[in-house]
């Protein structure tokens, strides 16, 4: 049984633990293309030939460029953060403020893993002015990820990052790809929507259009395109047609510890089985 391997960063929503259930639903294909990369544990543990991996977070995709070229300069930097001194508030709200300051990639990437690392639950949140804002995170003893760093980077080298929309990302599809969307998903409930981690938020209107835009892709390219999202309502009435598999899984965004339970997750898949009749 291969090892699975961990993403570097912590973030909500991620696949490390659904990645060997998912990976049933992907179908067979010369390259993955990834719409929403996040912290990348799908990539990290198929094994397509090619990947194209996007998403519309900038430091996101600055971050990983820069580890898949300067793995080591990158390590060698970043770990000088994550020492005892620098766990502590004061320290870690000063780093906040300079990399809400520099434009700097390299610099921004640096911080984005200590920040990562040392902030409330791993959460990637912006306000509207496009500064970070999570708190800090009161951690004993910050974990520096340099096993997944490098693993990340080798894998890394058969991968081009992008930083585009997921319509964008769709466009770049082509004869042989498989598409696997991990959108911000559908909020539970009305009290239970997630801010998102970048710009204004990914609305209804979005998932109604991300839905639509695999089922042309599926039917028009014939390339296969999978989603996962809460398996409610209005999930299943967007993926209607599609074929439908369900998991149990922890979803931890609550800072209640009686919000950690176990919800259902829907994977939606679009392939030349899917029923276009109503179209």
């Amino acid at each position: 049984m291969n090892k699975k391997n961990r993403a570097f960063l912590k973030w909500a929503g991620g696949k490390f633990k659904l990645v060997d259930t998912l990976k049933t639903y992907l179908p067979d294909g010369d390259r993955l293309v990834e719409p929403f990369v996040g912290a990348g544990s799908v990539f990290l543990n198929t094994h397509y030939s090619k990947y194209l991996l996007c998403d519309i977070n900038q430091d996101l995709i600055n971050l990983y460029k820069i580890i898949q070229k300067q793995p080591e300069l990158y390590i060698k930097e970043s770990r000088k953060l994550f020492c005892e001194k620098m766990n502590a508030k004061e320290a870690y709200y000063d780093i906040r403020t300079q990399f809400n300051a520099t434009k700097d990639p390299f610099e921004r990437s640096i911080y984005f893993l200590y920040m990562n690392r040392h902030g409330f639950n791993g959460l990637c949140r912006y306000n509207r002015t496009g500064g970070f804002n999570v708190p800090f995170g009161s951690y004993k003893k910050p974990y520096f990820p340099e096993i997944e760093l490098n693993a990340f980077s080798e894998k890394a080298q058969v991968a081009e990052f992008e930083c585009i929309g997921y319509e964008k990302a769709f466009e770049q599809a082509k004869s042989g790809d498989v598409i696997y969307c991990d959108p911000p998903y559908a909020p539970l409930s009305t009290t239970a929507s997630f801010t998102t981690y970048v710009g204004a938020g990914f609305t209804l209107d979005d998932q109604a259009l991300l839905a639509r835009v695999s089922r042309h892709v599926a039917r028009d390219k014939n390339i296969p395109v999978v989603i996962s999202n809460h398996d409610i309502p209005l999930t299943r009435e967007l993926y209607h047609g599609a074929r439908l598999g369900k998991i149990q899984v922890q979803r931890n965004i609550s800072q209640k510890g009686n919000g950690r339970k176990k919800v259902n997750e829907l994977i939606a898949l679009y392939d030349k089985d899917y029923h276009f009749d109503d179209e």
